[in-house]
């Protein structure tokens, strides 16, 4: 019981990380495929001390089919990271964060159309939740957001970037055999070595605080955020890990709201609901009509 609650306790942490990120991106005032440069420059160095204290390097053995498989997965990685950051620009961190929580819904999509994993009425339920969310979502702005063209922009954005963590989720699924730290490190220096050529370094030196902001990323962002999800994932249930992610999106809509006056709309938020019950009824299996017993209780 003692190692669940420090689990706990780890998920816990690496969420409220999680849904600070958006600030730090935009505090940094470096263009996002920049950021993600430097994110993955500070995370490499971040996770090859994990790697060494652990001894995951001196352990693992990966073969050629291995290395390329973690290659693309970290080029999917980094396209997410690269979208994401740029949807926070467009149409706000809060409703970035929320509409990338549709990729578990990508994640199924793809399931069924390269592992041929089938999709039943209760998975097709919760997809049109989602999307009738989406929709909310779509069709409304909140106070202090961009214009209707750039508020389109960030949301098709951020559904690139969901799909593009499904795929690099659905890679990993062909990695199990792989230390989950080594993957991180390998896809981190592919991060850097893809995204080198289009970094401009001298703009970091024009924007006062902007390597404090970027170093924050990469070290607590990406290392001690690594570190401390799959140290929880280790320790307790799948279900409490699934449960516990959804404190990522409310405290991005908290940052947004409180650091940037960015509070949802009634449709957003109805909307932004919709999409977390439909991604937790899809985590934990729920029927619709359980769900709505619960909600009703």
């Amino acid at each position: 019981m003692k190692s669940q609650s420090r689990g706990a306790f780890e998920m816990i942490s690496a969420m409220v990380i999680s849904g600070t990120v958006g600030w730090f991106v935009i505090m940094s005032g470096q263009a996002p495929e920049a950021v993600v440069f430097w994110r993955c420059l500070f995370g490499a160095l971040a996770m090859l001390v994990t790697c060494l204290v652990l001894g995951v390097l001196r352990r693992s053995v990966i073969s050629a089919r291995q290395f390329i498989l973690v290659c693309l997965g970290g080029v999917a990685l980094i396209l997410n990271w690269v979208l994401l950051f740029s949807a926070y620009k467009h149409s706000s961190i809060a409703i970035a964060t929320v509409v990338y929580h549709v990729q578990p819904f990508m994640l199924v999509g793809l399931g069924v159309l390269l592992f041929a994993e089938r999709l039943n009425a209760v998975k097709v339920g919760w997809l049109l939740l989602a999307f009738a969310g989406l929709m909310l979502i779509v069709s409304a702005k909140g106070s202090g957001q961009s214009t209707a063209t750039d508020y389109w922009l960030g949301i098709c954005l951020a559904l690139a970037s969901a799909f593009f963590y499904a795929v690099a989720a659905a890679i990993a699924k062909r990695l199990k055999d792989l230390p989950a730290h080594l993957i991180v490190l390998i896809q981190m220096v592919v991060g850097v070595l893809v995204l080198a050529p289009f970094v401009d370094f001298g703009r970091v030196d024009t924007v006062e605080g902007a390597w404090t902001y970027l170093i924050i990323i990469g070290v607590v962002h990406t290392g001690l955020m690594s570190t401390l999800l799959y140290s929880a994932i280790q320790k307790i249930p799948t279900a409490l890990v699934g449960a516990l992610s959804f404190i990522y999106p409310i405290v991005a809509i908290l940052v947004d709201w409180v650091a940037f006056a960015h509070p949802l709309s009634a449709l957003q938020v109805i909307g932004a609901s919709a999409i977390l019950l439909a991604a937790a009824g899809m985590n934990f299996g729920w029927s619709l009509g359980r769900a709505a017993s619960q909600e009703v209780a």
